[in-house]
């Protein structure tokens, strides 16, 4: 994680001129939401450069309204259910979905099968997104459906971006459940699987998590390099085995770009407030 300049107020306990308690509480939440670990209140302290009473009753705050929730050994803290809960809802109904909608169309018309756009919620996988195929036999997965990211192909290609201390920690309270025979269900397998999906760029689910189900998944890239959203086909065995699939990537990938452009131009300043600025 980069090293944060000063928020505003840093070093003062009363609020900077204009700014609110509201509003210094969202500022950190916003230093928080970098973490990629769980962080103690002295971590918080110096990326803020606040005092150390103003931070702990923040915390405090956050921890009792569900935003925060305290970590087993008691002294580190990560994101609560009520934060993650917003986070999802954001991605599932924020203004891009029509244009990711309109990608994931044209991407099941071109494939043939139900497509999917996925982010990582926790230790699962949340679907943001889904287009189904008109083929008469099919897996319905509605969007805020949850999968396990262990024995998906979203969840795979997801994980393959973290290191493997991140993955252990991220899995430490998630069993790998067995779903089907061919669900993987150690570390040591999955960081096998891990390591390969990383360096061929597509993860396949191969009857893992649902007997019947293949899937195959590719990321969607970010400006800033680590990604959370991924874009995936899924088809019943009879129709898409996992050699078929790969024939499925080119299309893949050319909706992963298109999505990966919606991101990004959403992100940059409005032209016209540029202009005026």
């Amino acid at each position: 994680m980069s090293t944060l300049h000063p928020l505003p107020g840093a070093g003062d306990t009363a609020d900077a001129p204009g700014e609110t308690p509201a509003l210094r509480l969202f500022a950190l939440l916003e230093v928080i939401a970098q973490y990629q670990r769980p962080f103690a209140l002295q971590d918080l302290v110096e990326q803020t450069g606040w005092p150390k009473p103003s931070v702990h009753r923040m915390l405090q705050q956050l921890e009792a309204s569900g935003l925060l929730q305290r970590e087993g050994d008691g002294r580190h803290y990560g994101t609560g259910v009520r934060l993650r809960r917003l986070a999802e809802h954001l991605l599932l109904h924020g203004t891009r979905h029509g244009a990711r909608h309109a990608v994931l169309r044209h991407l099941v018309e071109e494939v043939g099968e139900s497509c999917n756009l996925t982010a990582l919620a926790g230790s699962e996988v949340v679907y943001l997104d889904r287009v189904e195929t008109v083929a008469p036999l099919r897996f319905y997965l509605q969007p805020g459906s949850r999968v396990p990211v262990h024995c998906s192909a979203s969840g795979k290609i997801l994980l393959s971006q973290f290191t493997p201390a991140q993955r252990q920690r991220l899995l430490a309270h998630a069993p790998l459940t067995a779903y089907t025979g061919k669900t993987i269900t150690s570390f040591e397998r999955l960081e096998d699987e891990v390591r390969r999906v990383k360096r061929d760029g597509y993860a396949i689910d191969d009857e893992e998590f649902l007997p019947g189900l293949v899937c195959v998944a590719v990321l969607v890239p970010s400006a800033e390099g680590r990604s959370n959203l991924c874009v995936a086909a899924q088809a019943p065995v009879m129709r898409l085995t996992p050699d078929k699939a790969l024939r499925l990537l080119p299309a893949l990938q050319r909706a992963a770009e298109a999505l990966g452009r919606i991101e990004t131009e959403a992100d940059l300043p409005d032209a016209g407030t540029a202009a005026r600025a």
